[in-house]
């Protein structure tokens, strides 16, 4: 039986020649390739602009960048999520602080976030979680009444909907959304990420920060003068960096996206089947998908009683991986790093039981069916 990771790239003879078209093109990086992957996830989640960039964390950090909040100032964000989320605040000299998570949905419960707000917070980054978009209409009054800036981590949610129907990363409750297309994710660019936005504002302002601060284009010039301005003049006018993504990464990303909703449909397909394989037994809890919502379902996490079945996550995990299953953690509290010791760090118990019981199994859309029928009869076998 070969290895069944616990996400994986799903690859194609098409994705291979779009990569070689471009290898054989005049350009590798800033080339057109970029702004037609660009074009296509703006016609896929509906903003009117996106910028695309070197990585998730890239994304998220140039997004807080965007909103030139003031040094010393706080943001709000999940603990159940991967360090990315509230690093990007550390980056602009943010203060992060925890929400604690709603124990249905693994995501930021909106209930939990006034009590963190002070006259220092400015910002909220709520995390889609597994791909199930966070509760952002409720969110989104919050930001109103307190006058915060929104930014979605959508890293896990690129194809998921809200009960609108309508798209993640349309920016209908947010200021910026930023995606991931590391190879685990459900469309992939090898590395790489992407912030959508409906501000021609923050757009032109992420672009310059995309590429170290600086503009070519000769309407946003400083310096008019005609006998210092040339072909080869160009200026720095903010502190950027250099997060761009290549054309080869691009092409991938446009010939990836072009079979989003098939990776959809094959996702849903899985969970569908792991749901009514583990429904009746007592030492797991299945994912909970919120009615109305169509999640994209990056993770497929179980919430697994290990006292119950006798077992420690250590020996499960030893287990399935001595069966070629893979499995991971998703994820270790962001709160509980030992960098944010220094910090002062908020308590989430809703977020430390549902991390001492959590175990990802194996999701991704080259599973073949008797790649999942193999995962559910091991993981029953594990309560034996």
């Amino acid at each position: 039986m070969k290895f069944i990771s616990y996400g994986k790239q799903w690859i194609t003879d098409d994705d291979i020649e779009a990569v070689i078209d471009v290898l054989k093109s005049d350009y590798l990086t800033q080339g057109p390739k970029v702004k037609e992957f660009e074009d296509k996830i703006c016609g896929y989640t509906g903003a009117k602009y996106c910028v695309a960039v070197a990585n998730g964390t890239a994304a998220l950090h140039l997004a807080v960048a965007a909103l030139k909040i003031e040094g010393g100032s706080e943001g709000i964000t999940s603990p159940n999520t991967f360090a990315a989320s509230s690093n990007c605040m550390l980056y602009n000299n943010l203060i992060p602080r925890f929400a604690d998570i709603d124990p249905r949905t693994y995501n930021i419960d909106p209930k939990n976030i006034p009590a963190l707000v002070n006259k220092n917070t400015k910002l909220i980054i709520p995390v889609h979680f597994a791909g199930q978009p966070a509760d952002m209409l409720s969110i989104s009054k919050i930001a109103k009444e307190y006058q915060l800036r929104v930014i979605e981590d959508a890293s896990h949610a690129i194809g998921s909907q809200y009960a609108d129907g309508s798209y993640v990363g349309n920016c209908k409750y947010s200021d910026l959304t930023t995606f991931s297309f590391h190879p685990v994710k459900t469309i992939t660019t090898g590395e790489g990420g992407a912030i959508t936005t409906n501000s021609k504002e923050l757009y032109d302002l992420l672009i310059m920060l995309r590429s170290h601060g600086i503009t070519k284009d000769n309407s946003k010039l400083i310096i008019k003068n005609l006998e210092l301005v040339g072909p080869w003049y160009y200026e720095m006018q903010e502190l950027g960096y250099n997060y761009r993504l290549t054309d080869i990464q691009a092409a991938l990303g446009i010939s990836q996206i072009n079979r989003l909703n098939e990776f959809k449909k094959r996702r849903r397909e899985i969970v569908a089947k792991y749901n009514i394989s583990f429904e009746n037994i007592d030492w797991l809890i299945t994912p909970y998908e919120v009615e109305g919502l169509s999640s994209c379902f990056h993770l497929y996490v179980l919430q697994i009683d290990f006292e119950k079945i006798g077992k420690t996550r250590k020996e499960v995990m030893k287990i399935l991986s001595s069966k070629n299953i893979g499995t991971q953690v998703h994820y270790i509290p962001v709160n509980h790093f030992p960098y944010y010791n220094k910090y002062n760090v908020d308590s989430c118990p809703n977020d430390e039981n549902y991390y001492n019981k959590c175990l990802s199994i194996p999701l991704f859309p080259s599973m073949s069916d008797e790649d999942v029928e193999y995962v559910i009869k091991n993981v029953i076998i594990m309560g034996k």
